[in-house]
């Protein structure tokens, strides 16, 4: 029904519980999904990750059928500075989170790129080292558990977000393993362009999010927003992009009634450009 590459986030269906937003996504024709693992923003995954609930999930989501792409999840700031206390806690969030991740056949797990704040914790240089060695050692820890790690490099709320501070943590990624995950419509709401971003990450491109965006505002659906999609896809499939695609309409332009209807045309429109 939809393009083979193309899946959906639950986080578009955030709102629902888990079991009922799988079956939606089933119900809708989607065969791939990235997981919602971030608390705050969807709460699919409980944030205090035991052996227990660990297995929970993975057992509702193999249930659904759906194949997982990747987790998107979180284990704090990571250009917050930490005790040993607080490292060792990060280090056994990261582990449940691997281990959900491997669980569920997932390819890749997904953390942010720092903090949900622009001003640095110590200097923008130093922050950039910490957020790098962060994910390498996160990635590192990835490959015990037969997984990758990728990280949303440009993202408008974080701290790399924009294109000169994305491009400069991917400058200290490199070689590190560390995938890239690129999203619309955070390139859009920083008002950067999605060429500019391509050439500046080229080669390092692991997965993509879709969602519509205007500059300051990432929560549009698709069509109601200035991402340049056709443009975008065109080129990534010019330049060789393989990976695949993830509708993550955490919108807030429809009400969530509309949301399966939104997903469904997102779906289409996307896959008639691919």
């Amino acid at each position: 029904m939809f393009h083979s590459r193309l899946g959906c986030s639950s986080i578009s269906f955030r709102h629902q519980e888990l079991g009922f937003a799988l079956g939606t996504m089933r119900d809708l024709g989607f065969e791939e999904i990235d997981l919602g693992a971030l608390p705050g923003v969807c709460n699919h995954v409980p944030y205090n990750l035991d052996a227990a609930a660990v297995t929970a999930v993975s057992a509702e989501v193999a249930a659904s059928g759906l194949r997982v792409r990747s987790v998107n999840g979180d284990v704090g700031d990571l250009n917050a500075v930490l005790d040993a206390e607080a490292q060792a806690a990060r280090s056994r969030h990261l582990d449940a989170l691997l281990t959900l991740t491997a669980n569920t056949g997932a390819t890749a797990l997904v953390l942010p790129c720092g903090a949900l704040d622009h001003v640095p914790v110590r200097s923008e240089d130093e922050d950039l080292d910490l957020i790098a060695a962060q994910l390498t050692a996160a990635g590192k820890r990835a490959a015990e558990f037969g997984v990758e790690l990728w990280t949303e490099s440009l993202h408008f709320l974080r701290f790399c977000w924009n294109l000169e501070r994305a491009g400069r943590l991917a400058d200290r990624l490199a070689g590190s393993g560390v995938g890239i995950v690129m999203d619309f419509s955070q390139i859009t709401a920083a008002g950067e362009d999605v060429h500019d971003y391509v050439d500046r990450h080229r080669g390092r491109i692991s997965h993509v999010h879709l969602r519509d965006a205007v500059p300051g505002n990432i929560n549009l659906s698709i069509g109601n927003g200035a991402a340049d999609f056709a443009g975008g896809l065109k080129r990534l499939a010019a330049d060789g992009y393989t990976g695949h695609y993830s509708l993550e309409l955490e919108t807030r332009d429809v009400t969530d009634d509309e949301r399966p209807a939104a997903a469904a045309k997102a779906a289409s429109f996307i896959t008639d450009l691919l």
